[in-house]
């Protein structure tokens, strides 16, 4: 053990001191991430981990390392805004593995696929998500996408769905609200902690959970603002979708998919703009039916082959079998509903829902979801914007999302254009977090055999 920690030390200050040395990356096509035209035969120079200089005909410092990017696009590193870190574990799933060491492994997953920071949204230990995020800041982990997370408020017995809430009631993890004086009560003391966001579950599954009143979340989404608090809320009717707009909710979490958007809705969207995390492509293993190496290297083959030999769908089951019997409609709604939520002013930005089954999961569900949204009419341009600039945006992440002096170095080295085809995302030739070089290699081999 005691030899581990000396080779991690290492390799600390190795990356210490390659993140202090200068860098021109040179000879690249630049993607800013801001929607600006692509800086081609581009470099960027990085010092101490930040941008310092970004263009054409750049001069290096004299002491600069050089590295040569022909023919490869540069974009900034994605930010998932919705997951569900720590209870993964890819040959079991539930409470039991939830531990500091499974909350990094998820992290680095986000990492290797290009992934610089990640929020876990209303399923993650409080006091347990604090720790991690101060250790994380004082370097004892090695790198790994940045760690954020929101508590989760629902009514009793209510909330997340029936896979993921048992691990949650294992852990206490849902923070349980029946009238308006819990929840701003409540509210304060996360506001006390530090804490910048939360979320609410308004839905009731079908009526077979308990629904959380309207008096419940407007004083929850009312405390929070007065805190300077952001308020993602799960709501997936149009009825619902309706009720915490104008109660003043900033994040929509997921489509509306069982119904079409009416006028009233569309002209509430333009009033209010709350951002938007679409979560469209969860419970899609597309991917790994087709049997694509790029979602097969960070799973263990019982699981692909377990995935692929299930025929029945289930909600939120991963499975190769034929499409739902609603699956017609559903897509009609989605086409339908989709550029009306953005013609009307939703600011969508990346979610995926990532973290309750292994066939969605961590850093390759983003990619899924961003081709997703240009096969729904999103330029490859737009969808980068959502993924990068906007998510950053909301979680109050001023030095990244963009290529731009100041900003942290965290960006995708891409063997192709994704402007080209949005799927050329998936061309990762190397992920560097700011400014350090990600060390991919190593991890599909133990992601093989957990």
């Amino acid at each position: 053990m005691r030899s581990q920690s000396i080779a991690f030390c290492v390799v600390l200050a190795a990356s210490a001191l390659l993140a202090q040395t200068p860098v021109i990356y040179e000879n690249a096509r630049l993607i800013t991430g801001d929607g600006s035209p692509p800086i081609e035969n581009g470099s960027f120079i990085v010092t101490n981990g930040r941008i310092t200089a970004i263009g054409k005909n750049l001069t290096a410092p004299a002491n600069a390392a050089h590295t040569n990017l022909a023919g490869k696009s540069v974009m900034p590193a994605l930010i998932n805004v919705h997951v569900h870190i720590g209870y993964e574990g890819y040959t079991s799933w539930g409470a039991q593995n939830y531990t500091e060491a499974n909350v990094l492994d998820h992290l680095r997953r986000e990492a290797f696929y290009g992934v610089a920071a990640t929020q876990s949204v209303g399923s993650s230990p409080v006091e347990a998500s604090l720790k991690f995020q101060a250790d994380q800041r004082s370097g004892k982990f090695p790198p790994a996408s940045l760690f954020l997370f929101t508590p989760g408020y629902a009514p009793p017995n209510g909330g997340p769905d029936e896979v993921l809430r048992e691990a949650t009631t294992a852990l206490h993890v849902i923070q349980e609200v029946t009238t308006e004086q819990d929840a701003r009560s409540s509210v304060q003391k996360m506001s006390a902690k530090g804490i910048k966001a939360i979320k609410i579950w308004v839905d009731d599954r079908r009526r077979t959970y308990p629904k959380m009143t309207p008096e419940v979340y407007t004083a929850l989404i009312d405390e929070a603002h007065k805190h300077g608090m952001i308020v993602h809320a799960h709501a997936t009717t149009l009825a619902d979708q309706k009720a915490v707009v104008a109660a003043g909710a900033d994040v929509l979490v997921h489509l509306v998919q069982g119904e079409k958007l009416d006028d009233a809705f569309l002209t509430l969207l333009r009033q209010k703009k709350p951002y938007w995390a679409t979560v469209i492509s969860l419970g899609d293993p597309t991917e790994v039916c087709n049997k694509d190496p790029f979602f097969e290297q960070a799973l263990p083959d019982s699981v692909i082959a377990k995935i692929r030999a299930t025929t029945v769908r289930k909600p939120l089951a991963p499975s190769c079998g034929p499409p739902a019997a609603n699956a017609a409609t559903r897509e009609a709604n989605i086409r339908y509903n989709f550029p009306r939520m953005i013609e009307s002013g939703a600011r969508i930005v990346l979610g995926t829902d990532t973290g309750v089954h292994p066939g969605h999961t961590f850093g390759s569900g983003e990619h899924v979801e961003l081709a997703r949204w240009v096969q729904l009419g999103l330029s490859p341009s737009e969808a980068i914007i959502a993924a990068t600039k906007r998510p950053a945006e909301l979680l109050g992440l001023t030095d990244m999302g963009t290529l731009a002096v100041g900003k942290r170095a965290s960006f995708i080295v891409l063997n192709a254009n994704p402007l080209d085809d949005i799927h050329n995302t998936r061309k990762i030739a190397n992920v560097y977090l700011d400014g350090v070089k990600f060390d991919r290699d190593p991890l599909p081999i133990r992601w093989k055999h957990p």
